[in-house]
């Protein structure tokens, strides 16, 4: 089974909520080092942490995150936007590709990129951040783009179990997080989303539903789309 003790793990996203739970986390289970990726990394008061500039819509700054962390055993694509409005009639086209370049096309590229050093090493992980919203489309654009990313987490472990990578998706409703500030109503504590994560990890599990919302939508997926969107009636 993967496991953290002796880990070297790279967090996108860092700086968030969640982010910032899986750096120390990881840590607490024995990882030896984590590259805590962001656009601007923050300072950390760990010398097992390692601040790494990453933008995941930016295919030098990937390149450049590979060539500086050649050592990594577990990525963690965490890192993701959701726009004010998310709309796809109202958003400008430009606005939907900049969301689809971070929430699908980021996660993607950094698997391929870093694909060649997880197959060279034995027990190493890739950990995507889904969203119960990737089987529920009242989000638009981010519903698109974690459905996207739910889909490519699929093929990618597929591809890349034969070659000795674990390969992890994530389903979650709202984060206790900045992100979700707006939001009323239950929310998981970032920390108990990533302990749960890394359980699953480590009991070599393929995926994660870490809510009772995501429970539920999932097994609705099998009725008729009008009972998933009662709106339509």
């Amino acid at each position: 089974m993967p496991s953290l003790s002796g880990a070297v793990v790279l967090v996108t996203g860092a700086n968030g909520g969640i982010g910032t739970h899986f750096v120390h986390s990881a840590l607490d289970r024995g990882a030896a080092k984590v590259y805590a990726t962001a656009r601007n990394p923050r300072t950390w008061d760990d010398e097992r942490i390692v601040p790494l500039p990453l933008d995941v819509t930016d295919s030098a700054s990937i390149d450049a995150a590979v060539a500086a962390a050649p050592d990594v055993t577990v990525l963690i694509n965490n890192a993701g936007v959701s726009p004010a409005s998310e709309s796809l009639l109202s958003l400008s086209e430009a606005e939907i590709r900049a969301n689809m370049e971070t929430n699908f096309f980021g996660p993607v590229f950094l698997a391929r990129k870093f694909a060649p050093v997880l197959t060279a090493r034995t027990g190493s992980v890739i950990v995507d951040i889904h969203s119960l919203l990737s089987w529920l489309a009242v989000a638009g654009v981010y519903s698109a783009s974690k459905a996207a990313l739910w889909s490519a987490t699929n093929s990618l472990r597929l591809e890349l179990t034969p070659q000795g990578v674990h390969v992890v998706g994530v389903h979650v409703g709202w984060v206790d997080t900045a992100m979700a500030a707006h939001v009323e109503g239950p929310k998981t504590a970032p920390g108990d989303l990533v302990r749960v994560v890394f359980d699953a990890i480590e009991a070599g599990e393929h995926e994660v539903l870490a809510d009772e919302g995501s429970v539920r939508v999932k097994a609705g997926l099998s009725a008729p789309v009008e009972a998933l969107y009662p709106q339509l009636g």
